[in-house]
């Protein structure tokens, strides 16, 4: 008989300190609510509560069985690792949820957790029918769930590892979203600060020309977290279209950014401009987002007989915002035509590059499989030759490939799978492939009844539930979560 020996004191030792994070983060917003005279209640007792549970998991004792590791052993390994991201983000999302409960904002527990994920995982989607007479500091800590979840909360965690005694590379790559493991330094602690570091910085600089540009600390505060996360929240109902055209240029800027692979970005701020131009992923993302944002200004112009600078930023906006699952809207693309409304869905499952905060497919997957598409072609004319994939001027392992293919047929069977379970559950057809996809990418909007101008809120209890679960398979990229679903991952080899 095999037995699963997994060491779970570095398990409990990781959930408490993320709860701790997370339970004085909720604290940050009860400035906000004092100052516009609200409640901070709610607030104040989620903190509370979530930090004497983090205390509990930390002091809790844990016996030694012949069966466990050393309880001085704090190793993670992979089967810690995965098993730490799945428990670690039900245990934000389960905690997350409370100042939505204990203020009767949200106050039943799947509305309350589909918010939550849906910030969580930066999707975007949301329950809420009317935004701007909620309180502004339940709003704060709805932006923020997006801010902690951009570059993952694990990922922030592995930083400060060293300070516990615990190694945290298996943890960082369960986290760390897309299907590369570019570091910035050796080790992964110091990769995390300079991730984290740079996602702060780019933060504070959009919340500061936000305010040049006409916003109030409170909303540019906000709207620069949700940026930045690539997650979509807002404080107004209109989303971006309730701002002007300068802003809504200012946010293209930032979302941008935010889809590019965070080791660029590194390298554009030492100036290594070669290493920057050798990213293939680059050159494709920039690529996309021309060829559509032009092909949309000249159909949308057409179609529609607004302005041309307008036509243009609403196509440029959109394009950027669905690529980059951000999420925030400007214009309703379901009425453009059914072409573009079609162009706009298949822009759900492509994502912007991996190592960002975006969410989706990822361009680099996408461009593996069209490269190796073509090249295919090659093979078949020539069977004898040896015609490699090349990337960024490197030869691509075939694990590689193979693992790419794996995840794009994964997240073709989940997609349909979860489409048709939404059909059951009584969605029509349109609004069931698009919240499976919107979901699945964590992008926010979609099509049908969950469009730009739509929400989730009329959507029935158990949808809500089986997207909340698909929103967190989908953020941990697929594998990370079903793996803990096979015999494989439990038996003793």
């Amino acid at each position: 008989m095999t037995r699963t020996l997994i060491n779970f004191r570095p398990i409990l030792r990781v959930i408490s300190v993320l709860l701790l994070i997370i339970g004085v983060l909720m604290w940050t917003g009860i400035p906000f609510s004092l100052y516009y005279d609200e409640s901070p209640l709610p607030l104040a007792y989620a903190g509370l509560t979530t930090v004497v549970v983090a205390a509990l998991f930390w002091f809790v004792p844990r016996a030694r069985t012949p069966d466990m590791p050393d309880r001085t052993d704090l190793t993670i390994r992979k089967r810690e690792g995965y098993l730490i991201v799945a428990l670690s983000w039900t245990a934000m999302v389960t905690f997350g949820m409370l100042p939505y409960l204990y203020s009767g904002m949200l106050p039943s527990v799947p509305d309350a957790l589909f918010e939550t994920v849906s910030g969580m995982t930066t999707t975007g989607a949301s329950t809420l029918t009317d935004i701007e007479v909620q309180p502004r500091g339940l709003l704060y800590w709805r932006s923020l769930t997006q801010w902690i979840g951009g570059m993952g909360i694990i990922v922030l965690t592995v930083a400060i590892f060293p300070l516990l005694g615990i190694g945290g590379i298996e943890l960082f790559a369960a986290e760390a979203p897309g299907p590369t493991s570019d570091k910035l330094h050796p080790r992964i602690s110091e990769t995390a600060k300079r991730l984290w570091l740079i996602y702060v910085g780019l933060t504070v600089l959009l919340g500061v020309l936000l305010v040049v540009f006409g916003l109030t600390p409170y909303e540019a505060i906000n709207h620069a977290m949700t940026t930045m996360a690539t997650g979509g929240f807002s404080t107004r109902n209109a989303s971006a279209a309730a701002f002007s055209p300068a802003i809504q240029y200012l946010l293209v800027i930032f979302m941008f950014l935010a889809g590019v692979n965070y080791t660029v970005l590194y390298l554009s701020l030492k100036r290594r401009w070669s290493e920057v131009w050798l990213s293939d992923e680059l050159k494709a993302y920039v690529g996309l987002i021309i060829a559509v944002s032009l092909f949309l200004t000249g159909r949308v112009w057409y179609l529609t007989g607004l302005p041309l600078e307008e036509s243009f930023r609403d196509s440029v906006f959109q394009t950027v915002s669905l690529v980059t699952t951000t999420g925030f809207v400007t214009a309703d693309y379901t009425s453009w035509a059914p072409s573009l409304t079609m162009l706009c869905f298949v822009l759900l499952f492509l994502g912007a590059c991996a190592g960002s905060t975006s969410g989706g497919i990822k361009i680099i997957r996408n461009l593996v499989f069209l490269k190796n598409s073509y090249l295919e072609f090659g093979r078949i004319v020539h069977p004898q030759a040896i015609i490699p994939l090349r990337l960024n001027g490197q030869i691509v392992p075939g694990r590689i490939i193979t693992h790419i293919f794996n995840f794009l047929l994964l997240y073709l069977i989940l997609f349909v799978f979860g489409s048709f379970v939404l059909s059951v559950l009584g969605l029509d057809f349109l609004t069931a492939i698009g919240a499976m996809a919107t979901s699945l990418g964590n992008v926010g909007p979609g099509i049908g009844g969950v469009g730009p101008v739509d929400n989730f809120a009329w959507l029935s209890d158990p949808v809500k539930l089986f997207l909340s679960f698909m929103m967190i398979v989908g953020r941990l990229e697929l594998f990370t979560v079903l793996v803990l679903f096979t015999p494989y991952f439990w038996r003793l080899n």
